[in-house]
C-alpha cells in the first residue's frame, strides 16, 4: 500500500501541472531543521558540515527558500556563545565544544545565503532542561541563578512571573542579533510548557510577588508571555529594523466552546494551557509572521487540517500567515477524495486557495529531504517548480531599491555574461541583497508577475546566459531586492543566444 501511495503520488506530481501552474510569485517555503531529535549528536566537525550541505542542497533542489534553524533548544547554543554553554544536541556532552572548533550557526548563514535562501534563528525561550539532560555545564544559567527556575515533569523552566528572565532572554536575543547577519529571529509552541492533568507549575512565589492587580492567574501568566513578546520584537528592532520577529505556536489558539472565536475542535489550547494568546500577538503587531502547527490530517475529529486552515486565515490577517505542515502525517493518511494518493495535494490546495496563507513551513526538514511518500518530488516537480521571492513585510519597510545600472552582455571565452552595477543605496534598508533575472523570448510580452519566467535568484551580479549559437533573439530583465524583499523596476537587456 505503501509503495502504491508513493507511486501515485509522484504520477499526480508529473500530470497535474496546476499547482506549478498557480504557484505565486512570493511564497514563503521554510523548512524547520531541529537538533533535539539528536541528529547531529557524535558527529565530528566535518561529517556534520556535510551532512548540513547534503541537506540544504536537497532542500534547495526542492524549492525550499527559508531554513528555520534551531539553535537554543534548553538555554544553551549551537552557536559561539559567551552566555550559555554548549549543546548537548551539538557533541554529546553539554558545555564541550565541538573538534575542531566551529560555529554552526555562522556556518549556516553562509550557506543559506550561498542558495538564496532565508535563515530564522531559531530559539526556545523559557524551556532550559529537557527529560534526556542529565547533567548540565557548570556555565549553564540554572546552576548560576538557581531561584530563577521551576521544574516540572522531569524538565526545567524558565519562570515566566519573573522579570529578570525575560531581561535575561532579551540579552540573549541582543547577543545572536547584533553578531549574526539573520533573516529573522524565531520562537515555537514552548511557552509555558505543555501541562500534565494534576500536576501544577509551581510559580506561587512570583505570583505572589508580581501578580498584583490580577485576580486571575491564567490572566498574570498570559500577561507575562505578552510582555516577552513584546520585548523581544523592541529588542529585535532596536538592533536591527530588518531582522524579523516570527512564531509558530500550537494549531489551536481556543476552541469554539471556551470562545466563540475560537475553531471548531476540541483539543490542546494555546490560550487556556500554554497562556500565548496569539491573536492578541498579530491583532497588536507585536509578531512579524506567524506559522501555527497545523500538523493533523484532513479529517482528524479533533482538529482538522481543513477546518484550522480556514480559521486562522480567517482571524490572523493582520501578519503574514504560513502554515506548518507535519510532512509525516500528511503522507500517511490518504486523500478523502482519492484514496490512492495521499494528502499532500489537497493541503496545498486548500493553503493556496486563501490570499492571508503566504505560503508553508515543513517539519521536519528532514522527511522531505527523505522524500517521504514523494513528498520532496511533488514540491520540486510541481508546488515549488518556479522559484518564489519571499513575502514582503511592509509595515516593516515597504520602499523598493533603486534601478539596477548598467546592464550589459559581455562576451567571454566562456560564453556570454549578463553583467549589472548594483544600484546606489544610502542605508542597509535601501542596498539591494539580492536580483532576480527574467527571461522572456521574442514578442513575448514583459510580464515579472509570472514566477515561471525567473531564471535565477542571485546576490551575484552577474548571470551565465546558456549560449546555443546566436540565431534567437531573448529580453532579460533585471530587478533588485532589497534586505525585505521589496522589488525595484525592471531594466531590460536583449541578447541573441
Amino acid at each position: 500500500m505503501k509503495r502504491l501511495l508513493v507511486l501515485a503520488t509522484l504520477l499526480a506530481a508529473v500530470c497535474m501541472g496546476s499547482g506549478a501552474q498557480k504557484a505565486p510569485k512570493r511564497e514563503f517555503r521554510g523548512a524547520w531543521i531541529q537538533c533535539v531529535n539528536g541528529q547531529f549528536i557524535g558527529m565530528g566537525t566535518e561529517q556534520l558540515q556535510r551532512t548540513l550541505v547534503s541537506q540544504l542542497d536537497s532542500l534547495s533542489q526542492a524549492g525550499i527558500n527559508a531554513i528555520i534553524f534551531q539553535v537554543r533548544p534548553e538555554a544553551d547554543a549551537l552557536y559561539l556563545s559567551s552566555y550559555e554553554p554548549w549543546s548537548r544536541f551539538l557533541t554529546g556532552v553539554q558545555g564541550h565544544s565541538p573538534y575542531p572548533v566551529w560555529d554552526p550557526l555562522q556556518f549556516m548563514i553562509e550557506q543559506c545565503h550561498s542558495r538564496g535562501m532565508e535563515i530564522h534563528a531559531w530559539i526556545n525561550p523559557y524551556r532550559a532542561r529537557t527529560k534526556g539532560t542529565t547533567l548540565l555545564a557548570p556555565t549553564h544559567p540554572a546552576l548560576r541563578y538557581p531561584h530563577r527556575f521551576i521544574e516540572y515533569e522531569g524538565q526545567l523552566y524558565f519562570d515566566p512571573g519573573q522579570p529578570e528572565n525575560r531581561e535575561y532572554i532579551c540579552q540573549i536575543v541582543t547577543d545572536i542579533v547584533s553578531r549574526y547577519d539573520v533573516d529573522a529571529l524565531h520562537m515555537d509552541d514552548y511557552f509555558y510548557p505543555y501541562p500534565v492533568d494534576g500536576v501544577p507549575f509551581k510559580d506561587d512565589t512570583s505570583f505572589a510577588l508580581h501578580g498584583r492587580g490580577f485576580n486571575s492567574r491564567d490572566d498574570w501568566r498570559r500577561h507575562n508571555v505578552n510582555l516577552l513578546i513584546q520585548d523581544v520584537l523592541r529588542t529585535v528592532r532596536s538592533i536591527k529594523p530588518w531582522v524579523k520577529f516570527g512564531v509558530s505556536p500550537f494549531g489551536i489558539w481556543r476552541n469554539k466552546k471556551s470562545d466563540p472565536e475560537g475553531s471548531d475542535t476540541n483539543g490542546l489550547q494555546n490560550y487556556d494551557q500554554l497562556y500565548a494568546d496569539i491573536l492578541l500577538w498579530v491583532k497588536n503587531g507585536w509578531v512579524d509572521y506567524n506559522i501555527p502547527q497545523v500538523y493533523w490530517q484532513i479529517g482528524h475529529p479533533a482538529a482538522d487540517y481543513a477546518t484550522l486552515v480556514d480559521w486562522w486565515a480567517d482571524k490572523t490577517a493582520n501578519r503574514p500567515l504560513f502554515i506548518g505542515q507535519d510532512v509525516m502525517r500528511t503522507v500517511q493518511h490518504t486523500d478523502l477524495q482519492n484514496p490512492a494518493i495521499h494528502q499532500q495535494q489537497a493541503k496545498m490546495q486548500m493553503q493556496r486557495a486563501h490570499t492571508s496563507i503566504m505560503g508553508s513551513c515543513q517539519w521536519p526538514a528532514s522527511a522531505v529531504v527523505d522524500n517521504a511518500g514523494g513528498y520532496r518530488t511533488a514540491l520540486e516537480h510541481d508546488y515549488h517548480r518556479y522559484p518564489a521571492l519571499q513575502p514582503q513585510f511592509p509595515f516593516i519597510d515597504h520602499k523598493a531599491p533603486k534601478k539596477v545600472r548598467k546592464v550589459k552582455v559581455i562576451w567571454t571565452e566562456d560564453g556570454p555574461v549578463l553583467c549589472w552595477t548594483a544600484p546606489k543605496a544610502k542605508t542597509e534598508m535601501d542596498r539591494a541583497r539580492q536580483y532576480v533575472i527574467y527571461r522572456f523570448a521574442k514578442g513575448e510580452k514583459v510580464d515579472i508577475s509570472d514566477p515561471s519566467k525567473i531564471v535565477a535568484i542571485t546576490s551575484g551580479t552577474f548571470y551565465n546566459l546558456p549560449y546555443a549559437g546566436g540565431h534567437t533573439k531573448y529580453r532579460y530583465v533585471v530587478t533588485a531586492l532589497d534586505r525585505l524583499h521589496n522589488e525595484s523596476k525592471p531594466v531590460k537587456q536583449s541578447v541573441k543566444l
